[in-house]
């Protein structure tokens, strides 16, 4: 059956299909775009799916043991079609599931098959070829492995054909990203942790920025943003980019957020040191603390993801300090800061707004005019950790992360000083990363929302680097501990995302919405079954 819908309207399909070995009634609004039936046992439970989070949809041949129930032996051969959907389950989970319908009409089954896979055709955010790198070595060395058997298949079962390149060395898919014909593809996965993710990165806005003549040597160049898409497939010893875009590290939710065309627009990180590019960051730039952490770590990479536990615990008896001065852009465009307690999620206003305001006052003063007159904060003090953040950085191991309020793609950082103080009170901070009570609630902590910063260390003062230091040029607020006493004068290293930087005095400018990734953003929390069940069909409808 057909409803008869006003001119100009698709029409809204209504048929009696079979389920099993029982009839339901199922929906198709292509108004709307979305697939509704009741299920015929389960209490007579509602399902309701989006078809932009439809898989695919397939003619079946239902096998011999369907066919030989005694009801369908009276019936002419059926007719069946299966359709493939996203099903939400706790904690961010994605799982790919299916239902088969059937009926007896083949003009009525091809009816249905039809009409699903033209609105599957309307969603022209959908990958149709992609560029897929695997890191064999990353994590636990189960990259290719989770690729071939839980990745693979579901690209397959969404008709989506891929070039797959396995790396070989260290900047192996960073290089390639310069050669390949980029614009043949539709996204780019990266399979494997945040060091893979980051390669990928890197060569994507390199490329693009090498295409359009835009030399990244210069920390002020407005960069072209890049519209290429990157996914990432989880399979490293930290996923802390694809867990703080996407709320899990699972390979098969992140494959489906691919297959579906999601959309997320992040922020970026330059940094500089004396008109040097040296890297882009994404999650985490950590002086002190981090890069301590990192320093040492790298010298026991023979112990695995063992390492960081092991470095973590060594870097925080040694309790060092380090000196040094930060001055710093406040973000005056965010809505937010990062006291807030609500978090970026998917849609977020604030992003969008941010964005939108950012945009209406470079237009207005122009950047360099803005980079002259707005006011330079300066700060000098002696810091156990300085951390900038351009999302949460949550993890397992700290679903919150080291700034629950950071925002995806607001064109900000939060700025995380961690003054000087006992290891008492530095280890009450740190677990505060791992529960629900306010980090940043100690008189030795400050956070700013910046758009960009610079920072010298005391060393590096000391040996006349020529690294632009505006606190030079400006009075500044100096912090009390800042006697004329014997400091601890040493170097720390910056931890960028997992690499080292081989300079401590560094100057970061934040792009906003400089790339895009394949997910949405951190959905609200929903219960098991998700949407697609104890709801209402008439009230969607």
């Amino acid at each position: 059956m057909e409803q008869q819908l006003p001119a100009g309207r698709r029409p809204r399909l209504v048929s009696s299909l079979g389920l099993g070995q029982r009839c339901c009634e199922v929906t198709l609004d292509q108004e709307r775009g979305l697939l509704a039936w009741r299920h015929p046992r389960r209490g007579g439970e509602n399902y309701f799916v989006p078809t932009s989070e439809i898989i695919a949809v397939e003619e079946t041949e239902l096998n011999k043991k369907q066919r030989n129930t005694g009801k369908w032996q009276k019936l002419a051969k059926p007719h069946a079609f299966t359709v493939y959907y996203v099903k939400k389950a706790r904690n961010h989970r994605w799982w790919c599931r299916d239902v088969t319908f059937w009926c007896v009409d083949e003009n009525l089954c091809n009816q249905w098959t039809q009409a699903l896979k033209e609105l599957l055709e309307m969603q022209k955010c959908r990958p149709k070829q992609l560029l897929v790198y695997i890191n064999p070595y990353g994590g636990k060395r189960q990259g290719k492995r989770i690729y071939e058997q839980k990745v693979a298949p579901l690209f397959s079962l969404a008709s989506i054909s891929t070039d797959v390149v396995i790396t070989e060395h260290a900047n192996h898919a960073k290089d390639n990203l310069f050669e390949v014909n980029i614009n043949k593809y539709d996204g780019v996965v990266c399979v494997g942790g945040d060091g893979m993710f980051s390669e990928v990165m890197h060569g994507l806005i390199g490329r693009m920025q090498k295409d359009s003549g835009i030399d990244q040597n210069n920390p002020k160049a407005p960069l072209v943003q890049c519209n290429i898409r990157i996914g990432i497939i989880p399979a490293g010893s930290t996923d802390c980019v694809c867990y703080s875009t996407v709320g899990i590290s699972d390979p098969v939710t992140s494959a489906l957020h691919i297959i579906v065309g999601d959309s997320q627009p992040l922020d970026v990180s330059s940094v500089h040191h004396n008109n040097t590019f040296l890297k882009y960051s994404v999650s985490l730039l950590g002086y002190g603390f981090y890069g301590d952490i990192l320093k040492d770590s790298e010298k026991k990479r023979w112990m695995g993801p063992m390492r960081y536990d092991y470095s973590g615990f060594k870097t925080f008896l040694s309790h060092h300090y380090y000196e040094g001065t930060i001055s710093f852009q406040p973000a005056k465009h965010t809505l937010g800061s990062p006291r807030d307690k609500d978090s970026c999620r998917t849609g977020c206003y604030i992003c969008k707004e941010s964005e939108q305001q950012l945009a209406e006052q470079q237009k207005k003063c122009g950047l360099k005019h803005e980079e002259d007159e707005e006011e330079w904060k300066v700060i000098k003090g002696k810091f156990l950790a300085i951390n900038a953040v351009n999302m949460s950085c949550a993890c397992p191991r700290s679903p919150k992360g080291l700034s629950p309020a950071a925002h995806l793609a607001d064109g900000s950082a939060d700025l995380i000083l961690v003054r000087k103080c006992s290891r008492f009170d530095f280890l009450r901070h740190l677990v505060r990363n791992t529960n629900q009570d306010d980090q940043f609630d100690f008189s030795f902590v400050d956070v700013y929302r910046v758009k960009s910063f610079q920072f010298t260390s005391k060393l590096s003062e000391d040996n006349g680097s020529n690294v632009t230091d505006i606190g030079k040029k400006r009075f500044g607020q100096f912090c009390r501990d800042h006697p004329a006493c014997c400091c601890n004068i040493a170097d720390s290293t910056w931890n960028c995302d997992g690499e080292t930087l081989d300079s401590s005095a560094i100057e970061v400018r934040v792009h906003c919405q400089l790339m895009k990734l394949f997910a949405r953003g951190i959905e609200e929390n929903c219960k098991d079954e998700a949407a697609y069940s104890h709801s209402s069909i008439e009230h969607l409808l």
